[in-house]
């Protein structure tokens, strides 16, 4: 396979991913210099497919990007006009007054959108300006220049066989050279952290730290809905030693987007974030609200939550990191959108300040600085310690603390904490199964909480049986002669999709199987695995969830 002969294009500007952040990126371009060549490529079988967001929008990124995009028919409409916070007991609830949350928390302003429709209407933006998008497009490789830059990418490879193999109607795709290539994949995504270890992106950053996202659409009873209300939980059933908690946010059309977010930074390897969102939806508060609706969409992805600490360094010969790849979302706020607006719009004012100049192939140190210095800094430095308190003192104290160093921030500007390091990335922090006991789970009951394979029926998820396995196993010895007997091999517990299974028949020694037709592209098992031993790649274009107002 490494003797491939394939067709290649020259731009301006390659972009992967067609985000929030990518398309930003593609729309400022093309402002700055209508005669530029700007290129989009999304693995999704469409503009919006793979986006999953919960999502309350800080519409600055969109202000700043587009400012009359109420007048072009932007698709956010629901404003919020009310805000709840409460601590859960199985039983019961305890609200958080509105005033005691430092003024950065607040909602009022924004908007409750569908990320994944936002980002089909910028694509119309974009394509309007003259930009070329291509969705089913996955980009599997990157290709390098003599010197070392990033040159460009593979894409649009298809029909391997399952062990990697040419078919007879295999496509090796094109190579698309730019003088820039942008890398806003989203979370975790394999081109970004490939260029990150070999450009040692890392080197002055801290550890990055994620949680695990899950999030239903639900069309509940019309008596039962309350447009615009925007309620956050912590506490049950994740308690007060596993961080983490829901979003319940109410549309239009007598829609709800009900979701929950598990730090991955969990100890006990037979926790089920999966199960604990399931359970959520049992409380009396959620039960009641749900009662009579139904379930209309499931998804799941990866959510960064590092904060300014744990960003890279977000430019290299050749390109750069945009959004989530870089790691932009304030935890506290629950928010990245409009950091990624805002990271694409510098990484293409930098671009193109560079093409004005006649240079190609070097380093933006300009973008990484604006990064730091403008919208994207100001917005994460005040919130960068709520992370770190919460891994090293529980979601209770954490929650007390940071919502002191907020206040403080606010007030006076600075930290009394300076800058608190994480520790242990999320593999690390998960202990051995001796440590732990197996936990009992609620059984689904088919009408509030659901099986895993039933969820992904409501994702739209298809991938293509005969391809080879996007999700990569460094030694294929490693799930059954370490990750079993040391850590009961959690991998059959962590994912949202049930794609890893034990499977132990009587006399035969058990066996690590791996369903990645069911996966949708969370990223958790690349980030949470204790032995790192998956990596999570792209499968061919088009394949993976089809969300349809995510």
């Amino acid at each position: 396979m490494a003797n491939i002969e394939r067709e290649s294009m020259e731009y301006d500007v390659v972009i992967v991913g067609a985000g929030p952040a990518g398309l930003s990126a593609a729309i400022r371009l093309k402002q700055l210099n209508s005669d530029l060549d700007v290129v989009v490529l999304e693995k999704g079988s469409e503009v919006g497919a793979h986006i999953l967001s919960g999502a309350v929008l800080d519409a600055g990124g969109l202000d700043a990007l587009i400012p009359d995009w109420k007048a072009k028919g932007a698709p956010i409409s629901v404003p919020v006009k009310k805000d709840n916070f409460y601590i859960l007991g199985e039983g019961g609830k305890i609200r958080l007054p509105n005033f005691l949350m430092p003024p950065l928390m607040s909602n009022h302003g924004k908007y409750i959108v569908s990320m994944g429709n936002v980002c089909r209407w910028m694509a119309e933006q974009a394509e309007e300006l003259g930009v070329e998008i291509f969705p089913g497009m996955a980009c599997s490789e990157l290709v390098f220049g003599e010197g070392g830059e990033l040159k460009g990418v593979v894409a649009g490879e298809f029909g391997k066989n399952a062990d990697g193999t040419p078919s007879d109607a295999y496509e090796p795709g094109m190579e698309l050279y730019g003088k820039y290539v942008f890398l806003s994949e989203g979370v975790r995504g394999s081109l970004s952290k490939e260029v990150i270890e070999k450009y040692q992106l890392d080197a002055n950053c801290d550890v990055p730290k994620f949680g695990l996202g899950m999030k239903e659409i639900w069309e509940i009873d019309p008596a039962k809905h309350r447009e615009g209300t925007v309620t956050h939980t912590m506490g049950w059933p994740l308690g007060w030693k596993n961080g983490g908690g829901s979003f319940v946010y109410h549309l239009d059309n007598n829609q709800v987007y009900v979701g929950y977010i598990v730090d991955l930074n969990y100890k006990n390897p037979y926790f089920k974030p999966y199960m604990a969102f399931q359970n959520f939806k049992h409380h009396p508060m959620m039960a009641d609200l749900l009662k009579g609706g139904k379930r209309v969409a499931y998804g799941a992805r990866a959510v960064t939550k590092g904060g300014i600490q744990s960003v890279p360094k977000t430019v290299f010969p050749g390109g750069a990191l945009l959004g989530c790849s870089a790691g932009l979302v304030n935890l506290p706020r629950i928010k990245g959108n409009h950091n990624a607006m805002h990271s694409g719009i510098a990484a293409a004012e930098a671009a193109h300040a560079a093409i004005k100049d006649g240079r190609s192939g070097d380093e933006l140190v300009a973008y990484d600085a604006a990064l730091h210095s403008g919208p994207v800094g100001k917005d994460l430095t005040p919130v960068r310690n709520v992370a770190p308190m919460n891994g090293r003192w529980g979601i209770l104290a954490g929650l007390t603390l940071g919502g002191f160093d907020m206040w403080f921030q606010t007030i006076f500007r600075f930290s009394l904490f300076g800058t608190l390091k994480h520790g242990k990335n999320d593999a690390q922090s998960t202990e051995p199964a001796d440590m732990h006991k197996p936990i009992n789970y609620r059984k689904p009951d088919g009408t509030l909480s659901f099986d895993r394979l039933t969820s992904v029926s409501f994702s739209a998820t298809n991938h293509e049986e005969s391809q080879p396995a996007h999700l990569k196993l460094k030694d294929p010895e490693v799930p059954i002669a370490v990750n079993l007997p040391k850590f009961a091999e959690p991998a059959q517990r962590y994912c949202p999709a049930g794609v890893y299974e034990v499977i132990r028949e009587e006399g035969q020694d058990p066996k690590f199987v791996i369903n990645f037709q069911n996966c949708v592209h969370c990223k958790t098992c690349d980030i949470k695995d204790p032995s790192q031993n998956i990596t999570w790649t792209v499968p061919q274009g088009g394949d993976g969830p089809n969300y349809p107002n995510m």
